[in-house]
């Protein structure tokens, strides 16, 4: 249940769709696109200009009729989770990388380009979305966002849904030996090291609770043409946003 599919519309959006059947509510994340220069780079704290970033993330807002509000951060590798109960137009909070809401027209994002965004769900009751490098997962910032979510929706992690979606995998990942042992992984030999960190991230999902949690095939550096992806492109790619809300009710 964790693959996600490219929209037949005119931007690049891939869809959970199992998730929207199963469970009622909207996941996804873009894709790269096929705009010329960057692409449907949602990106703020880059270069290209603000109009056009602006436009996008419009045409992003506009492709979700009835949501009344939509949550940024402004990521910084932590564990900081936040809890929405309300608002609306653009939320935007400095220094949060995660988000947890039960209330229905709300959509939450999180920026991405081979960090993981991390997909949580107590069907019925709550979710929650969480940016996932290697600095946040080393930080705590899943059992942050399940501790958040389980609360909010007075739950168990057993009754928790997750899914890892589109980031890098462990192939393309090298890392020092000093990135595997953050992350709680046993560097084996002198390298190089590679973290598959989606595996890493539902096995600890696992030993928190979570039952079987699901990880996207997908990985932003080796199907680079159509997602971004920050190591594939040498540091200089633009943004994809990975989306969870529930639908409005009205």
């Amino acid at each position: 249940m964790g693959k996600e599919v490219r929209s037949p519309g005119r931007l690049p959006l891939y869809y959970l769709e199992e998730w929207g059947a199963r469970h009622g509510v909207v996941a996804g994340i873009t894709g790269r696109g096929t705009e010329p220069g960057r692409g449907f780079d949602l990106g703020l704290w880059a270069d290209t200009p603000a109009g056009e970033a602006m436009s996008r993330w419009q045409a992003f807002r506009q492709s979700f009729p009835g949501f009344t509000s939509f949550a940024l951060g402004h990521q910084v590798h932590g564990a900081r989770v936040a809890y929405l109960d309300g608002g609306e137009g653009w939320i935007q909070l400095d220094g949060v990388d995660g988000w947890v809401t039960v209330s229905p027209g709300i959509m939450l994002t999180v920026t991405v380009a081979d960090c993981v965004p991390v997909y949580l769900l107590v069907p019925g009751r709550g979710i929650a979305l969480l940016h996932a490098g290697w600095r946040g997962t080393a930080a705590g910032i899943l059992p942050a966002g399940l501790t958040r979510l389980t609360q909010a929706t007075g739950s168990a992690p057993a009754d928790v849904v997750m899914h890892c979606g589109i980031g890098i995998c462990g192939c393309c990942y090298e890392v020092g030996s000093e990135v595997m042992t953050s992350c709680g992984v046993v560097p084996v030999g002198d390298g190089p090291h590679h973290l598959d960190l989606r595996r890493r991230l539902a096995e600890e999902a696992e030993a928190l609770g979570v039952r079987d949690p699901s990880i996207s095939p997908w990985c932003s550096a080796h199907d680079h043409s159509l997602f971004f992806s920050h190591r594939a492109s040498g540091g200089v790619d633009g943004r994809m946003v990975a989306f969870l809300g529930l639908p409005p009710t009205d």
